[in-house]
């Protein structure tokens, strides 16, 4: 299994705990981002568009782990920017699994050879490797040659070393289905223990805007490539009903509460995603933000987003309520041939607002303001003349 047994037993259990107490909003992965600085500079990423000062902030080790005991959520992943680029990385995953949460390292693995000792194997804890396909599409991905070799390298040291690892791979427009499904066969030969895919999403601030696809094409996509997949065996560490809804099978709604994110600004609302706003705390994120003014028919900028950070959680609340279909997807794979369902109407979709600039702003403000050096305490002078010449006329 892509997933062991006992995380799938505890998840699941934390899962139907929520349902039963009839909890409504719960996170279910806490995304944490400790920082934006990364060693890369992706054309398709939106999330290194920073001024240097705020590219340069780290969220410490505390502020990690009170980010966890706030959310309390059964699995973190904790990504950026680069991570490995985080000095105090290993004291922050070694706090969080002695939690015993289960933790997803995402790397680009550029690092990974040279940090890989700073870390232990556990049954909590996975590397999660960034690979967008094949040498020459990976390479193109991520804007610099020679990347996917040094990954493919770190992966095969990892494994042997007794590391679960996994692989995070976005697919763009243009991607070709034959490629894609060749790129799964190799991976799984290469021994990593699951593949994490999703289309995607069209970050307002990434460079290359012309790559990241519609609902419509995603599906298609991946319909094409599950069919090639078909009784090839290849692992996720997703839920089947995700893989089924990217397939275009399953009517589902954005839950963009399940996956929480804590990065250097706050807690971010909506989602991991989207920042539209932020929140000190994770209740006034849970409670505070305007949950139904986001998702696809319900805002532009949602429209054709497919993503696990919003839609995962919806699969696996489906999987509780309908154990029996989550069984016979997971049995037979995603559907391939029979019509797609119903999309979601965007008649109705409030049009997109453009924050970025002003939470740029903010922060850079905070941070000028902290540099500032304390004034000192007002000193009154007295004049000691009249006292002086008093003492003297009283000799």
């Amino acid at each position: 299994m892509a997933v062991p047994i006992m995380q799938a037993v505890r998840v699941g259990a934390y899962v139907v705990k929520q349902h039963i107490t009839g909890r409504k909003r719960y996170p279910l992965v806490l995304m944490l981002e400790p920082l934006f600085r990364c060693n890369l500079a992706c054309a398709g990423c939106g999330k290194i568009d920073y001024p240097a000062q705020i590219l340069n902030q780290r969220m410490s080790v505390q502020e990690c782990l009170d980010a966890d005991t706030e959310a309390n959520a059964p699995v973190i992943a904790i990504a950026g920017g680069e991570p490995l680029l985080h000095k105090e990385m290993p004291e922050i995953v070694r706090g969080l699994i002695a939690r015993k949460k289960y933790v997803y390292l995402c790397t680009n693995a550029l690092l990974l050879e040279k940090k890989m000792d700073d870390y232990e194997p556990s049954p909590f804890f996975s590397w999660d490797v960034h690979l967008d396909g094949d040498q020459d599409m990976h390479d193109a991905s991520v804007c610099q040659e020679g990347v996917y070799e040094r990954a493919v390298a770190a992966i095969k040291k990892a494994k042997a070393r007794g590391f679960r690892l996994s692989i995070n791979c976005t697919l763009f427009d243009g991607a070709d289905p034959k490629r894609i499904a060749a790129f799964f066969d190799e991976v799984m030969a290469m021994g990593v223990d699951g593949i994490m895919t999703a289309p995607g999403y069209a970050y307002e601030r990434a460079p290359d805007q012309a790559h990241f696809l519609n609902r419509q094409k995603t599906k298609q996509l991946f319909r094409d490539v599950f069919r090639l997949g078909k009784g090839k065996k290849w692992r996720f560490t997703q839920s089947p009903l995700f893989l089924n809804f990217l397939a275009g099978n399953e009517e589902y709604h954005c839950t963009p509460w399940g996956k929480p994110l804590r990065n250097v600004f706050g807690w971010q609302r909506p989602c991991y995603l989207l920042g539209e706003g932020y929140a000190k705390t994770f209740n006034e994120l849970m409670e505070d933000t305007k949950w139904d003014d986001y998702g696809t028919g319900n805002y532009e900028k949602c429209a054709d987003c497919m993503v696990h950070s919003g839609y995962e959680s919806t699969a696996v609340m489906d999987a509780v309520r309908r154990p029996w279909h989550i069984a016979k997807v997971a049995l037979f794979g995603p559907e391939t041939e029979k019509p797609m369902a119903p999309e979601i109407s965007l008649a109705n979709q409030r049009p997109a607002e453009y924050v970025f600039t002003q939470h740029v702003d903010a922060r850079m403000a905070e941070l000028a303001a902290a540099k500032k050096p304390a004034k000192p305490p007002r000193v009154t002078v007295v004049d000691a003349a009249p006292a002086v010449e008093a003492a003297d006329a009283a000799d």
